[in-house]
Parts: C-alpha cells; structure tokens; sequence
C-alpha cells in the first residue's frame, strides 16, 4: 500500500509540475505572453482560486495560514503597480506579473493536493510550501521595489527622437543600462545573474553610461550578490564592483551599501577570481583614509595578509601588498598591523616577491609604518629588514620608498652596525642612480648618520661629495635643501670640504641657492658651505662672479644667520682685489 501511495504521489507531482509547465502564466523565463493589462487580469483572475485553496488545505496549517496572509497582500499590491505611470511601457512589470501568475497558479495546485494530511510525501510538500512562501516573498517585495523606489521609472525613459541617430543610439543605450540596473534588484537569482552578465559587457562598452545612470538601490543589489549561493554569481559581482571602485567615482556608495565585509569574506573564502576582484577592489578603496580605517575595522588585515603569503596568483598577491601598504599610510592603523605580523609578511615579498610592484609596495609599507614611532622602528629592525631593504636597493634604479624606509631605519641602528651591514655604498649607489625621490632619501639618511667625523669621512670616502653637489642642481627644492644640509654637515670633515672645493659645479651650484625667494629653503645650508669655501681665494672670486654679493646684501636685510659674514668677507676680498690691480 505504502509503494502504491508513494507512486501516487509522485504521480500527483508529475502532474502537478506538467500543468504549471503548460500554463503560460507559470513559464517562468518565456516572453511575456499578452500586455501588461492583459497580463494583470490573469493574475488578478487567479487570486480568488489561490486564496480559496489556500483557506482549504487542512495539512500544514501553519504554513498554509502564512500563505494565505501572504495571497492577501497580492491585490493591493497589483493595485499600486497598475496605478505607476510606467506601468504599461517597460517589461519588467509585464515580466513580474507572469511571475505573479505562476506563483497564484502553483498555490491552488499545492492547496488543492493538501485537502487531506498527506499519508507519505510529507517532507516534499513542506519543501514545495516553504518553496511557495519564497516565491511569494519574492513577487511582493519585487513589486514593492518597483512601485516605491523609481526603479521601474529608471528603467523608462522616453524614446529620442527619430530625427537624430546619434542621439537615438544613445538613448537606446541608456535605456538598456536602466532597465539592466532595475533588473539587478527584482526576479530570482538566474535572472540577476543574466543581469549581471549583461551589466559586465555595457561597462566594457561603455562605462561612461553604466556610472551615469547608476544609483544606490543597484548597488546594494550587487552588494547583495557577493553573498550569493553560486560562485559564479559572486564572481560576476565582484567584477563589477571592482570595475566601479577602479572608475574612481563610487568608493563612498560602495562603502555606504555594505560592501566591506562581504569583499573581506571573498578575500578569505572566495574562488581564485572572486578573490583577486575583492582584492583589487579593497586596494582601491584603501586610498581613503577613512575606508582604510573601517577595512581594519572589519577585520580585513588578517585576509590580506594571508593574500601575501600564499600568493596564489600575481595580481592578487600585489593588490593585497598595495591595499595593507595604503592601510599603512594611516597612522591609528599601524598598530593593529603590527599585531598581524605585517612587518614579517613585508619582509618575505622583498626576500621572495615574485613582480617588482609587490616588493615595492612592501618597501613603501615599511617606509609608512617606520616614519613616525621609534618603538615600531625598534621592531622593523628586530626583524631583520635591512638587510632585505639593502638587497632591495642594489637594483639598477633605486626608487623612494626603500630608500625612505631606510632613512627612518638608520637612526635605530649603531654606526658600526651600519657600516657592517654596508649601507655606505648602496647610499653612494642611490645618489648615482636613483630617481630623485630616492636621491633625496639618500642624502636625508646621509644626514642622519653623520654624526662623528670618523661617519663624515666614510660617507666622504665612498665618493658621495660629488654626487650631492650634482643633486644641488635638482628641480625638485626639497631635493635641493637637504643636498645642501647634507653638504654642509660633511663639509666639517676637512677631505670632503676638499672635495668639494676641487669640484667646479660646487660654487655656482651653492651660490644659486642663495636666491632670496621664500621658496628656496637651502640658503641657509649654502651660506654654511660657501663660508667654508670662503678661505679659498678661487673660490671667493667664483663666488663673486656669480653674483653672490647681490644675492647676500639681500639676505642680510633679511637677517638670515651667516649671510652678512659671508658678504664681509666677499666685500673685503673684492676691494683687496680692487687695491693690488692699482
């Protein structure tokens, strides 16, 4: 009896399922079959049936009782939908009232097989209930959203005059990413997985039009599918969202619609693409201050830092190095870095980095955590990073942040530690072929080290005197002053002052920098290395040639230290000159 009941049951499926298959309103991904006024009478034209099964079914009552509570907000809720303007011109609503009939269809079908308990079968039919409520949840809330929120009045607009092609395609386009934006928020998962798909080719073929019409509800859709049961789907979203932080113009709706923590559990748990599209899209984001803040609030270091290590692929390997570098860039975060092991991690990718952008965002990390906290100086150096920043540097062109990392280091470090571990050189090596963000660096470094005359003669003996008078001649002033500085604290070694005297840039170099302007601010350090050139005649009469006589009556006004010396000195050389021609 059991197997007889069994096979009727199944029957009863079979062909429960073949009549929803044959009546139009349940096809669930066909063409809408009629208008939108004719499609709404069906579905109004079902509810009575629906509701009078529902009020029947004596098996499951509480399920049953929920359902029916649910049937009864239908009408009201076709009601508002008839009533929108757009109503009748966009197919979303036609789509939405199949749908509607289809779910009607199936609840007079499931009530009609419940008259009675079911004597097996029972946990199939509490799936098709619960099923059904879904369904229901899914229509109202779909027709809610189109009525309330201008979805429906985003994905209609009028048509563009025929006259004017140009104008006609565009509009045409417009009306596509509206209405693919609208179908993000409504319909089941396949059908916002199609939506997806299409949103991915408009933004490659034209992302210009996908930004302009984008808003807040479509991002919260695709927010919303990070968190989708089927990979692909989260992938697909990903993608999206990565598109949109790269564009520049969404960072603060991403954030505001939730996206950090569904990007952070991507990063943890996601496929290899969804992984590096959450990743990329968290270095983005990571430029703002404040989203950085929040990634750590959200427990996003930890994630990344696992990115570092495992590097399971190149992009998103170097994308977590930008984002934790970016993290770093923030004063309140570092602390909490360093509680995840970051200073270690960076370390490795300089060591073991497989491109050059993630060892130089390890490097830039590390000259961001080192530039303000002596104790976490202390630790980076505990840690051994010197040695991988020096290997870092003997690359044909030093950048800054290694550079950078180093100055914040070399104070932390004993002479004698430094001059082991071979920091001279790899400065000279920087000063002769850096840029001149690392040039900078280097002769900052300089002037930390060169505290002792014995430091002033090593920095001297490693060739760097005539490099630091080349950098006098930089664009940048920044580079310039701290030549200058640098210059001048070595010159009170009496082999580099020689150096530099034999040098025939040096004068000219140094007395232009006496320029007067606010925005020279080495004129202090070339007055300090120009009076220790001033014991030389040559020198003195190159100075006068130059014009530093002019140049110093000025910065004597102005009361800067050691100028007016300096002027005396120029004056009374000059008339000594003036005195022995007669």
């Amino acid at each position: 009896m059991a197997a007889d009941h069994d096979a009727g049951c199944c029957s009863c499926r079979r062909d429960r399922e073949m009549s929803l298959r044959s009546c139009p309103a349940a096809a669930g991904d066909a063409a809408p079959d009629g208008t939108a006024e004719e499609l709404l009478e069906r579905a109004r034209g079902l509810v009575p049936a629906a509701l009078d099964a529902a009020r029947a079914a004596t098996g499951f009552g509480g399920r049953w009782k929920a359902i029916a509570a649910r049937l009864e907000r239908v009408p009201p809720c076709l009601s508002d939908l008839s009533s929108h303007p757009c109503f009748s011109k966009n197919s979303l609503c036609r789509e939405l009232l199949q749908s509607v009939a289809a779910t009607l269809a199936e609840a007079a079908e499931l009530g009609a097989l419940c008259r009675e308990p079911p004597k097996a079968g029972k946990l199939q039919m509490q799936s098709n209930l619960d099923a059904l409520a879904g369904k229901l949840d899914l229509n109202l809330r779909d027709c809610g959203l189109l009525v309330k929120t201008g979805v429906l009045s985003d994905a209609t607009v009028p048509a563009p005059p025929a006259a004017e092609a140009a104008s006609a395609a565009a509009g045409a386009s417009q009306t596509d990413v509206r209405e693919l934006l609208a179908r993000l928020q409504i319909g089941h998962a396949e059908a916002k997985n199609r939506a997806v798909d299409g949103l991915l080719d408009a933004l490659r073929e034209d992302e210009k039009s996908v930004l302009s019409a984008l808003g807040r509800g479509n991002v919260s859709a695709l927010v919303q599918l990070l968190t989708a049961t089927a990979p692909k789907v989260r992938e697909k979203a990903a993608t999206v969202l990565c598109l949109l932080a790269e564009s520049g113009s969404c960072e603060g709706l991403l954030v505001s619609e939730g996206a950090l923590p569904p990007l952070i559990r991507l990063v943890e748990s996601g496929s290899l693409v969804g992984r590096e599209k959450a990743v990329i899209t968290l270095q983005r984001l990571s430029m703002s201050p404040e989203i950085a803040r929040a990634i750590v609030g959200h427990s996003g270091v930890r994630p990344l830092i696992e990115i570092c290590q495992t590097g399971d692929s190149i992009p998103s390997q170097s994308a977590a190095a930008g984002a934790l570098k970016n993290l770093s860039a923030v004063p309140e975060t570092r602390q909490a870095l360093a509680e995840e092991g970051i200073v270690r991690v960076m370390i490795g990718l300089l060591d073991r980095g497989v491109v050059l952008g993630s060892k130089e965002y390890a490097a830039e990390c590390l000259q961001n955590f080192t530039s303000s906290n002596d104790g976490l100086r202390r630790a980076v150096v505990a840690e051994g990073a010197l040695p991988s920043l020096l290997a870092y540097l003997d690359g044909p062109l030093p950048q800054e942040p290694a550079v950078g990392a180093l100055r914040n280091l070399v104070s932390a470090v004993s002479q004698d530690n430094l001059v082991a571990l071979g920091v001279l050189p790899r400065l000279a090596h920087v000063l002769r072929d850096g840029s001149v963000g690392a040039q900078q660096a280097a002769a900052a470094a300089i002037c930390r080290i060169s505290s002792s005359p014995e430091m002033k003669r090593l920095v001297g003996d490693h060739g760097c005197m005539p490099l630091l008078v080349r950098l006098l001649e930089a664009k940048s002033n920044g580079a310039r002053e701290v030549a200058a500085q640098a210059t001048a604290t070595l010159m009170s070694c009496p082999a580099n002052a020689r150096d530099v005297k034999k040098d025939e840039k040096s004068v000219p170099n140094l007395v232009q920098l006496l320029d007067p302007s606010p925005g020279n601010t080495a004129k202090k350090y070339a007055i300090s290395c120009l009076l220790s050139l001033s014991a030389s005649k040559r020198c003195k009469k190159l100075m006068i040639a130059h014009g530093a006589i002019g140049y110093l009556k000025k910065l004597s006004e102005m009361d800067v230290a050691g100028a007016k010396k300096l002027l005396e000195k120029l004056e009374r050389g000059k008339l000594r000159n003036l005195f022995s021609r007669r």
